[in-house]
Parts: structure tokens; C-alpha cells; sequence
């Protein structure tokens, strides 16, 4: 029976663990982030993960830093067969990588050499992509850059926002990894290295990249809500107070007016200007130190006084 070490963290990873459970595969240990403070109360939370694993009855490992700490030790001497990781969080120092017989494999959400790093799914989503996946990859000490086993490409669809695409793609890629595990170790797997030259990077998200440029284009601001949400969502000014938006739609208008203007107020949403002479729909949204709201509540409450004119900085 294969030994597996498996490290994830969120939601994206736990399908993956709950398959490797389910198909029999000697799980030795589970490691995951630390358990993190969550909400206002910011009560002490576990990972998706690691909530998975005690359901499942696996032991779990929490390292705040891989790195020369114990738990490292702990894992290298449990000599698994092979550390699958999705979504983990952390780099894996060389004396990790170098101690799985069958390697270390990592299952990656996007069409790898395309969006090495942390949000490739929030990226590609953003940039306007038409087109993400999973890679099946084994690790190497450079982010993201080891040699791909296997692909599966989806298509994203005109409404398909981060949070959902995460879902499609945890399935896409539990099921890859099942078919593919069997190859891996038998040794019959192929391992094809990357073209360098096609090379991008999806770096964690940074609070500048939340804040909505009323400057850019419809179909631009459009992606860019809808690449942000659920997490961390996209943010903009009225009078000096953040307003989160969580959903929008493009909309048929045009105008003429200075970008980030309000252009019209309906009983559902609210149009704002964007920079080539198109325009957002707000229908979703959260104003400063109040719960999250549609607009129609929003503009029958503490929006009341909206009026056309007023301007998001």
C-alpha cells in the first residue's frame, strides 16, 4: 500500500484528501496551516483541511513555518512514498522534496507554465481569461516550475466568478489525480518540463488590487469584482468611506461623463461610469461598517441619499 503525506489548506484541497482517503491509499499524516483567528469575534478557526482530516480520523501537523522546525522532522521521518500537495501554503524545503520515494506531486489550479503562485484562479479570472485547469506536476524548489504529468483545461464562462471556479476546479482535480496516481506510482507517468518562455505568475493578492479604477473598462471592472469575490472582494470610496462590491453587472449604457460618476439609480442597482464611455451596474455591495447588502436594501437605507453625480473615487 502506498504511503501519502498530504498538505492543503482550504476548501480547494479537501475533495482531493477526502479521494485519497476513499481510494485506499495509506495516509500517514495531514498537514495544514495553523488555526487562524475569523471574523469580528475572531474566534480560533481550523482549516477546511484540517477539519476534513479529524473528521476522517487523520492525524494532523499545523507548522507555522516548514522550515527547520520539528514538525519538518516529523514528516521526513514518517518516509512516506510520496507528499501530495494542493493549495498548502508554504514552500517545501529541499530535504522535503528530496525524501517521498515517488516524489513529491502538487495539483495546481492553472494551465501550468501559465500563473505560477498563490491566486492563479483569481488572476486568470481578472486578466479576462476564456481558459483555466489543473496541473498534475511534480515539485521542485523554484515556485511552481517542476514537471508537468498531466493537464485538464475548462473554459470560463461569462458569469463564473472565483469562488465557483475553485469549486469546479477541486473536482477537476481530484479526479486527474485519481487517474493519474496509478501511473505515477508504477513509474509509467509522463513528465514533460516546462516551456520557460510561457512563463507567468499569480501572486497572492495584494489590497491594491482590490481597489476598482473607475479609469479602466467596463468588461476590465467586471473581471475584476468577479475575480475578487467571494474573497477578498473588490473596494471602492464614496465620501471618504470603503464600499466593498460584491457583485455587478455590465451595463448597456454609455455616457459622457468623468469616470466613477453615478449615472442612473433604479430600484435594483446603481450605474457607474467607466472609463471608455461604458458603464457598472452595482446590485451587490457593503458600505463601510455595515453587513453585506443588495442594492435595492441599500438604496431604500443607508444609500438613500445617492443621488446621479455623486462620484466613487
Amino acid at each position: 500500500m502506498t504511503s501519502v503525506v498530504f498538505m492543503g489548506t482550504p476548501d480547494f484541497s479537501v475533495p482531493i484528501l477526502k479521494m485519497l482517503y476513499e481510494e485506499g491509499y495509506k495516509i500517514q499524516t495531514v498537514v495544514t496551516q495553523p488555526d487562524r483567528p475569523v471574523g469580528r469575534k475572531h474566534v480560533l478557526t481550523p482549516t477546511p483541511v484540517k477539519a476534513a482530516a479529524v473528521e476522517l480520523g487523520l492525524p494532523v501537523i499545523q507548522p507555522e513555518r516548514l522550515k527547520g522546525s520539528q514538525e519538518l522532522q516529523q514528516i521526513i521521518a514518517l518516509n512516506p512514498d510520496l507528499i501530495v500537495t494542493a493549495a498548502f501554503g508554504q514552500i517545501l524545503p529541499k530535504e522535503l522534496l528530496d525524501t517521498p520515494r515517488l516524489g513529491c506531486i502538487n495539483v495546481h489550479a492553472s494551465l501550468l507554465p501559465a500563473y505560477r503562485g498563490g491566486a492563479p484562479i483569481h488572476q486568470a479570472v481578472i486578466d479576462g481569461q476564456k481558459e483555466t485547469g489543473v496541473t498534475i506536476m511534480y515539485m521542485a524548489e523554484k515556485l511552481d516550475a517542476g514537471d508537468i504529468i498531466a493537464q485538464q483545461a475548462i473554459a470560463i464562462e461569462e458569469e463564473d466568478y472565483t469562488g465557483l471556479l475553485f469549486d469546479k476546479l477541486s473536482i477537476i482535480g481530484r479526479d486527474l489525480l485519481k487517474n493519474t496516481l496509478p501511473s505515477i506510482i508504477d513509474g509509467t507517468n509522463r513528465r514533460i518540463p516546462q516551456d520557460e518562455s510561457k512563463v507567468s505568475f499569480a501572486h497572492n493578492i495584494s489590497r491594491e488590487q482590490e481597489r476598482i479604477d473607475w479609469t479602466k473598462s467596463n468588461i476590465d471592472i467586471y473581471n475584476q469584482i468577479r475575480g475578487l469575490h467571494p474573497w477578498p472582494i473588490a473596494y471602492t470610496t464614496l465620501d471618504g468611506q470603503n464600499v466593498k462590491v460584491w457583485w455587478a453587472k455590465k451595463s448597456t449604457v454609455t455616457h459622457h461623463e468623468k469616470p466613477g460618476t453615478v449615472i442612473g439609480i433604479s430600484k435594483k442597482f446603481f450605474t457607474v461610469a467607466t472609463g471608455d464611455g461604458q458603464a457598472i451596474d452595482i446590485v451587490d455591495l457593503q458600505p463601510a461598517g455595515k453587513k453585506r447588502m443588495e442594492a435595492v436594501n441599500y438604496l431604500n437605507g443607508v444609500g438613500s441619499k445617492l443621488q446621479i453625480g455623486d462620484h466613487f473615487e
